[in-house]
């Protein structure tokens, strides 16, 4: 029995579903596909959004022998077999390589002089970022292009065109279901579809839950989500929205990320990005990492949450983290001064602050630097009126 993945598959790029942004009639991709004239593509982005079906078109359209090859499983002689057969023909064969981020820099190495010199076309195939996992060598013989998951409106033109395809039905909720289930993966659109209804030979939703009760690509399982995610929950925390932040939490914990790297990430928030605006954050968030390490799971999403929250509610400042920064800077500019004598181990000249009531002027730059910028936001603020306060009020 065929499946209706393959059932559906496009024919011609006018049936292609999504990625409009890249294939459209005034987008230079399309352009170069309706002329015929390929250049090496990386194509990278969420499972399930076209990837290898337009590779495969393009291969068609183009009159191109098709090659499909697996980064996980390549051997160069293979590779290098494919291409003896092209040696003496006018034809070009179409190399397609799956999980292409999984090619070794070595490989990468062997390819790029056929590349340099289109003894091939080579289209990859990634749901990592190319920027992260090939060379830079590599990526410069290629155009890359993200594939982005498949909107609501395109989920619901697949489903239409898989009902149609199974001669059935489909109510709106069991739709709504399977649209919001699949997240934008038409591969598991197609899927779930086509198993439910081998399973009573209708669209039921019970059945449909049963297959699948959580969302595609729930959690956080692959690189690229792992770091989206943390970085949602980051910048949700700095922008003081709880709930933005204490979902993204739940997408961390739900997709099995370590206790201890959440808690490790709040630890650094607490410092560099709300730091003395509010400095029991630090505190929290300290005593959060050493109690996520000795529970653990399931109860440590309570320890984090809680921490989350408290994170997610501080006034924020940054000014500690830019001082520091700017310090190094200068330093690594070739800003080094000689210490004054004052304040060197020999203490020779130097004035004892307890001895005049807490505070006395002295040297201790050997010129004046400014490093350090209070924001005059929360705690902060009370910290700049303290060292304000304790110089006019000492005896001098």
């Amino acid at each position: 029995m065929q499946r209706l993945a393959n059932l559906l598959k496009p024919n011609n790029i006018s049936e292609f579903i999504g990625q409009t942004h890249i294939l459209n009639s005034t987008s230079p991709l399309y352009k170069l596909i309706e002329k015929k004239e390929i250049p090496h593509l990386i194509f990278f982005g969420k499972p399930g959004s076209g990837k290898t079906t337009l590779a495969k078109l393009i291969a068609k359209n183009s009159d191109m022998p098709y090659y499909y090859l697996n980064a996980t499983t390549i051997k160069i002689d293979e590779f290098r077999d494919i291409l003896k057969r092209y040696k003496n023909s006018f034809e070009k064969p179409l190399v397609f390589i799956d999980e292409i981020h999984r090619l070794s820099k070595n490989q990468q190495e062997v390819l790029l002089p056929f590349m340099e010199s289109y003894d091939f076309i080579l289209i990859g195939a990634s749901t990592e970022n190319p920027f992260y996992t090939l060379t830079n060598a590599f990526r410069s013989r290629s155009f890359l292009f993200e594939f982005k998951a498949l909107n609501y409106e395109e989920s619901d033109i697949l489903v239409q065109r898989a009902i149609k395809a199974l001669e059935t039905a489909i109510d709106d909720e069991a739709k709504e279901f399977v649209i919001r289930v699949s997240a934008g993966d038409g591969r598991a659109i197609l899927n779930l579809l086509d198993f439910a209804f081998s399973a009573s030979g209708e669209i039921k939703l019970e059945d449909l839950k049963e297959f699948r009760n959580v969302p595609q690509g729930y959690g956080s399982s692959s690189k690229d989500s792992h770091y989206d995610i943390t970085s949602a929950l980051i910048k949700s925390m700095r922008g003081s929205d709880i709930d933005a932040s204490i979902y993204y939490l739940g997408l961390l914990i739900a997709g099995a990320e370590e206790a201890s790297f959440i808690a490790r990430r709040l630890v650094i928030f607490a410092s560099e990005d709300i730091g003395n605006a509010n400095p029991n954050a630090l505190n929290i968030a300290t005593s959060t990492l050493t109690a996520v390490k000795e529970i653990g799971y399931p109860e440590a999403r309570i320890i984090l949450s809680q921490c989350v929250v408290y994170l997610a509610s501080s006034p924020k400042s940054n000014s500690s983290y830019l001082a520091i920064n700017k310090t190094l800077d200068i330093i690594k500019q070739g800003t080094l001064l000689d210490i004054p004598k004052n304040i060197k181990q020999d203490n020779v000249g130097y004035l004892y602050p307890h001895d005049f009531g807490g505070w006395v002027k002295q040297k201790y730059l050997a010129r004046e630097l400014r490093l350090y910028e209070s924001k005059d936001i929360g705690f902060e603020k009370t910290l700049k009126e303290w060292n304000e306060k304790v110089k006019l009020t000492t005896n001098n």
